[in-house]
């Protein structure tokens, strides 16, 4: 496969992706995709175990700025974007690995991260009732659920140049266009008060 010129902005494509998801699957219609600091990782080693992706709330319980805990009143991070949005959540790929999965582990994976966003859209995550807040009771079921939003949405047709990049192994990006790059966010820490 002879490289287009055309470099590939990773970044891009996921958040064109997660509006197209945002826009066409009704259980994610509050997801405000500009609030969302997209986030491209480099793995040190091509080995296919380690995260894939990952969703970082950008405040505490509740859509709180701050909390206090043993005693210490804590800030949440301010991260903005060069548009000037204040994002609520980063949400981070891990190349090569995730691009390196089938297309339906890769989806499964978006729908996944997505999911933990509160419905409320206030920085918090999604919690389940329960010890295990994050997935609920149960992460098989979790996971059967995220793979039936996923082919729920791929049912309501949306247009292929949205996700085709899934569709290939990271190998056949950097093929196909020469080089693959996206914004990379300096992870933000929590501030002393």
């Amino acid at each position: 496969m002879e490289p287009t010129g055309r470099s590939f902005n990773f970044t891009s494509a996921m958040a064109q992706l997660c509006s197209d998801i945002s826009q066409r699957s009704p259980e994610f219609n509050h997801i405000r995709v500009e609030r969302i600091a997209f986030n491209l990782c480099q793995t040190r080693r091509a080995v296919s175990h380690g995260l894939y992706a990952s969703l970082m709330p950008l405040r505490f319980e509740g859509g709180a700025t701050h909390t206090t805990s043993r005693g210490i009143t804590w800030a949440a991070p301010r991260l903005v974007d060069p548009a000037g949005h204040e994002c609520f959540y980063m949400l981070s790929f891990y190349l090569p690995r995730f691009q390196n999965v089938s297309l339906e582990e890769k989806l499964s994976i978006v729908f996944h991260e997505l999911w933990h966003i509160h419905p409320e859209f206030n920085g918090d995550v999604r919690r389940h009732t329960g010890r295990c807040y994050a997935h609920g009771s149960s992460r098989k079921k979790y996971d059967s659920q995220m793979n039936q939003l996923a082919q729920d949405w791929l049912a309501r047709n949306p247009p292929s140049h949205v996700y085709e990049f899934l569709a290939h192994d990271f190998a056949e990006l950097i093929s196909e266009h020469g080089k693959v790059f996206g914004s990379r966010w300096k992870v933000p820490k929590l501030v002393r008060m």
